[in-house]
């Protein structure tokens, strides 16, 4: 495969350490990103065999929206391959599929940490690609390149949107009710710590996303967990919509917004999620 030109749409921190890693494992790759270094290889995307699209997924007071990730798809060439690695809700890369249906478009979420991500890239815990009806045959192809997980599957579109939601809503629930417990433990005059090291130690719970400080401040916080965890709380509420589901995910945000307000982290991808006037 490595004969196979691999292209990159957004050079943030996500989109910069996928190519490095593909770049150092010896694959012919093209940058384009809105930054002057990238801008020239915009013409030069629609001649990638297959082009990794990392560009940010915004949600707003107004929702959800993908925009950029179906502009993104559009500078991809008839026939090649386009595999979404943003952040998308379930249903839109079928949806962007049909907006595109000479273009091969898969959903392959990832899973870096900001503080780790050259890593990550190279050394995934999981690989997962999603497929559409139309780009199905050529899922393997995508799993084919990256580099090898213990944990690889392909599996419809869809399923794997959510399974990127499901992750990161909840490590969001497991740092609030971190944060509950440890005020629970100050109360009582309790060694939070020795609780932590306790539960943590306990495989079924773990010990990831359950330190109270973080970043300097307190919560969920950083470019996924809020507005992850606003998304899904939309979505649950438009599919599902029970009242005892809506009021236990707008509770948790509510939580979390206080606890990143009161130690101010985060204040400015707060608002970029809720507005001024947050929740």
């Amino acid at each position: 495969m490595k004969d196979k030109k691999i292209g990159f749409v957004g050079q943030g921190w996500i989109g910069k350490n996928y190519a490095d890693d593909f770049e150092e494992r010896g694959f012919d790759v093209v940058r384009y990103a809105l930054e002057e270094s990238y801008l020239k290889n915009k013409g030069l995307i629609k001649d990638c065999d297959m082009v990794f699209i990392a560009v940010p997924t915004l949600t707003t007071p107004e929702g959800f929206n993908d925009s950029i990730v179906r502009e993104a798809v559009k500078l991809v060439g008839r026939g090649k391959i386009a595999v979404i690695k943003s952040t998308m809700l379930p249903g839109a890369t079928d949806s962007i599929q049909k907006e595109n249906p000479d273009v091969l478009v898969v959903h392959s979420p990832e899973f870096l940490r900001e503080k780790t991500a050259r890593d990550d890239a190279k050394n995934p815990k999981r690989n997962i690609v999603g497929y559409t009806e139309t780009s199905k045959e050529k899922a393997q192809d995508v799993l084919d390149v990256l580099p090898k997980a213990r944990y690889e599957k392909i599996m419809p579109a869809e399923e794997a949107e959510l399974v990127k939601y499901a992750g990161n809503v909840f490590l969001s629930m497991k740092v609030v009710f971190a944060n509950m417990l440890f005020d629970l433990s100050e109360k009582l005059d309790i060694d939070y710590e020795l609780v932590k090291d306790a539960v943590s130690n306990d495989p079924r719970i773990g010990s990831s996303h359950m330190s109270i400080v973080s970043d300097s401040g307190r919560g969920a916080g950083g470019h996924c967990f809020i507005k992850d965890l606003a998304a899904f709380s939309e979505i649950y509420q438009e599919e599902v919509g029970d009242k005892e589901g809506k009021e236990l995910l707008k509770a948790f945000e509510r939580k979390n917004a206080k606890l990143l307000k009161d130690s101010k982290k985060d204040i400015d991808l707060l608002e970029g999620v809720y507005g001024k006037d947050i929740l």
